[in-house]
């Protein structure tokens, strides 16, 4: 009874199908190729958006490794007329954030940046030490105006330290 059943059944799809005629799968190949563009689109931006995040990541770096070195020579006028040079030079939190915000300012910033800024725990923890946090919005191609009309963006934070002895 079953294979009658499943016989008939058969029998009516094959017939629907020779009153459709070839067309009737027409059009099913497209749907697989939007959705395999889809994908490899999707796969191309996130490895060109994961790459370009992290060359701005370098960027940054970089930024805050050759402003910690400046704020590092910067020299407190009152700290070594008052203490003297010891091993190094003295520093002030004050004048480090001073020195790497001079420097940023007169650096031009990478294509990869949209903005950087020097951050709170830009200083100096121990008077020899030059600690510069540096934040900065990473411009990503495509996907930033996608993420900026979300109401986001690519934030990325560095933190570089130089010390300058004294021989």
């Amino acid at each position: 009874m079953r294979s009658v059943s499943r016989d008939r059944r058969a029998l009516t799809q094959h017939r629907i199908l020779d009153r459709l005629g070839p067309e009737a799968d027409a059009g099913q190949i497209s749907v697989l190729l939007i959705g395999m563009v889809s994908i490899a689109l999707v796969l191309i931006l996130g490895v060109v958006g994961t790459t370009s995040v992290q060359l701005s990541r370098i960027h940054l770096l970089d930024a805050a490794d050759a402003a910690a070195l400046a704020a590092a020579d910067s020299v407190d006028e009152e700290t070594i007329y008052g203490a003297g040079l010891g091993e190094g030079l003295p520093l002030t939190s004050e004048g480090v954030a001073a020195a790497a915000q001079d420097y940023l300012a007169r650096q031009p910033r990478p294509d990869r940046l949209a903005s950087w800024q020097v951050l709170p725990g830009t200083g100096t923890p121990d008077a020899r030490t030059a600690v510069v946090r540096l934040q900065g919005e990473a411009r990503i191609p495509v996907v930033s105006r996608v993420l900026r009309s979300l109401g986001g963006s690519v934030s990325i934070t560095v933190e570089s330290r130089a010390r300058s002895e004294l021989d």
